[in-house]
């Protein structure tokens, strides 16, 4: 039976060792047979660094894309390689001309709504949540997983969520290590679900979500 077709984009870091964690532990996944496509290429806003040297050792070819991209240069991308499926994994970009249907994200907090959208990326999103515990507003923080549309960061379509409980000595750097771990744990299990059908939507109507797995 042929694997689902799946890219990644990751955009990581401009060093050796900087980001690209979640992309790694994909393909470790398929490896493993936990996720059960094949990977058929990571994309990079960064030349040289974490996401390159990760998919060299991978063996998975891995596609530069700088800043200042289009629709039609994610298009482009994701014609070239045949993929069916789009997922971000640390991705600093909004994503546009992509089908809603196989293109989804992970993000590094529980609530969207109000750690989601422009400006609430990477540690911008751990400095907020903590902040705003400090405020009495919010006891924990998690993950999420959605599909992406036009809407940047859409809360309505999340079919994923994992609390992470805030601890009374964490910091944004504390608090993002168990978020990150949390994800790990997870972004390879549900991806699986995704590519394989188990969770669906048509694209538009957010009711049409079939296989979501809130906490």
């Amino acid at each position: 039976m042929q694997l689902p077709k799946l890219i990644i984009f990751a955009s990581g870091g401009k060093g050796p060792d900087e980001g690209g964690s979640g992309f790694k532990k994909l393909g470790e996944a398929v490896k493993a047979g936990i996720l059960r496509a094949e990977i058929v290429a990571v994309v990079s806003n960064n030349f040289e660094g974490g996401v390159r040297d990760k998919a060299r050792v991978l063996q998975i070819p891995c596609l530069h894309s700088p800043k200042g991209r289009t629709a039609e240069d994610y298009r482009r991308l994701v014609k070239v390689t045949e993929a069916k499926f789009t997922a971000l994994s640390g991705w600093l970009g909004k994503v546009e001309g992509l089908d809603p249907r196989t293109t989804f994200n992970i993000h590094p907090a529980w609530d969207m709504v109000k750690f989601g959208g422009k400006n609430f990326y990477g540690h911008k999103v751990h400095e907020a949540v903590i902040a705003a515990y400090k405020r009495g507003e919010v006891t924990f923080s998690g993950v999420s997983m959605h599909f992406v549309t036009p809407e940047y960061d859409n809360p309505k379509t999340v079919f994923f969520k994992r609390r992470v409980p805030i601890l009374l000595d964490d910091t944004a750097d504390t608090l993002a290590k168990r978020v990150n771990e949390m994800e790990h744990k997870w972004q390879a299990i549900i991806t699986d679900r995704v590519v394989n059908g188990l969770i669906h939507w048509d694209g538009v109507n957010v009711d049409s979500i079939v296989g979501a797995d809130i906490e």
